[in-house]
């Protein structure tokens, strides 16, 4: 995997680490686009929490800032960056099949 993707992969997983995050990830995939006061109302986390967490997500391209009526920001997820960590993640688990499966013949015999 080229440098840039493993740098992608790692903010990906450094946003993911945390449940906050996850929630807000979640909450932008499942009612869609929505602001920080948005997600404060839906969510049991503080609109100024929230709001440093969406400065991550959008640091790691997670989410994108768009702008709205009354210098409103409406925040929506970008699949992307987790799709390149998808791939790391599939290249991980081919590395490792492959060696386990062949242990498992081998102890099989």
């Amino acid at each position: 995997m080229p440098p840039d993707h493993e740098a992608i992969a790692e903010q990906v997983f450094v946003a993911l680490a945390d449940p906050s995050r996850r929630a807000i990830l979640a909450a932008l995939a499942s009612r869609g686009p929505a602001t920080a006061t948005d997600l404060a109302g839906w969510l049991p986390i503080t609109r100024q929490a929230i709001a440093k967490h969406l400065t991550l997500l959008t640091e790691a391209g997670l989410v994108t800032a768009e702008p709205g009526e009354r210098r409103r920001v409406r925040y929506r997820v970008h699949s992307a960056p987790m799709q390149v960590a998808q791939q790391f993640l599939a290249a991980l688990a081919r590395d490792w099949d492959g060696p386990l499966n062949a242990l498992k013949d081998h102890l099989d015999r």
